[in-house]
């Protein structure tokens, strides 16, 4: 298929860049590089540009004959959406739209979302299944829900396929140490936890030491970026079937929890290093746990999770920060 990929300089959209590369499918790049890295997409067929801009984009999908869309780009800082809520409702829902708009005048039928967990706000049960209440409790996780909101409703009206994939915590780096995780700022626990291990910060943090779990810290749910990137792929090619779904909507996740004290201890075995640890007070808004009920997907999609182990996931992402310090060093 040829393919366009909305944020695919960045993190989970880089790795499912190589993902559909290697599945012999024809791939285009757009992404702004507010966030992305240019190192991490293709030298080829890589476009600098805005979603937003509708004409661009009706152009760059007329011209290339793309069939379906890969939709990353957006803002993802939790914390930032709450101090700056317009910046996030502007890009992650004017701007998706407008990508929409684009597609229908392109008459490009096809669209993977990347959604997130965080439409379901403070789970009322663990693991979460797919119909869980949505209620978020942060603007970026309204700006997610709208735009699952939206898709429905286009595809209702306009006969638009899609699959909405609401992943939890993306973590690890490409097998081969190609690619990997670079943010600034970073506000992930692994890489913050491997920066400790790099000199890159004294300490980490751990906030919150009494939540009703077995060692007092939050759990999540962490994914590796390839198994998600596996799932995209999935999930496009069974929307372009035919005779397959029209509609799809789903968690990625593995289905096991790992609490933050695990994580570090994971890191220091990866790493051979002792990790330095500050306790401080809970968040507000940090669900005590988050974890999927992947289920749906395996249903859906015939994807599971391969890479349950945090220790593997973990060792992953070392392998991806200790050859690349400085990331893609831009």
């Amino acid at each position: 298929m040829k393919i366009l990929v909305t944020g695919g300089a960045g993190y989970v959209g880089s790795h499912a860049v190589k993902r559909l590369v290697a599945g012999g499918h024809d791939v285009w790049v757009l992404d702004n590089l507010a966030y992305g890295h240019r190192a991490a997409a293709p030298e080829e067929r890589f476009v600098r540009g805005e979603i937003g801009d509708t004409p661009a984009v009706v152009k760059l999908l007329k011209e290339n004959g793309i069939e379906a869309v890969m939709h990353f780009a957006a803002y993802a800082y939790v914390g930032e959406s709450v101090t700056d809520p317009a910046k996030y409702y502007r890009n992650n829902v004017v701007g998706t739209l407008s990508l929409l708009d684009a597609m229908r005048e392109a008459q490009t039928r096809t669209i993977v979302f990347s959604s997130t967990c965080a439409t379901y706000g403070v789970p009322a049960e663990v693991p979460i299944p797919e119909d869980h209440p949505q209620s978020p409790i942060n603007p970026y996780g309204f700006t997610k829900l709208a735009i699952e909101h939206a898709l429905a409703d286009y595809a209702h009206a306009y006969g638009l396929r899609y699959a909405a994939l609401r992943y939890f915590n993306a973590a690890g780096a490409a097998e081969d140490g190609s690619i990997g995780e670079d943010h600034d700022p970073e506000t992930h626990l692994i890489p913050l936890v491997l920066g400790v291990a790099l000199g890159k910060r004294d300490h980490v943090t751990i906030f919150g030491t009494d939540y009703p779990t077995p060692d007092g810290s939050c759990i999540r749910d962490y994914v590796h970026v390839d198994d998600l990137a596996d799932a995209h792929l999935a999930a496009i090619e069974k929307l372009a079937d035919d005779d397959g779904p029209t509609n799809i909507k789903c968690n990625l996740g593995t289905g096991v929890g790992s609490s933050v004290r695990e994580v570090i201890a994971a890191c220091e075995r990866a790493t051979g290093k002792p990790i330095k640890v500050v306790e401080g007070p809970r968040r507000e808004g940090d669900p005590p746990e988050l974890v999927a009920d992947p289920s749906g997907a395996e249903r859906l999609l015939g994807w599971r999770a391969r890479r349950l182990d945090i220790n593997d996931t973990v060792a992953s992402a070392w392998r991806w920060h200790s050859s690349h310090p400085e990331g893609y060093g831009e």
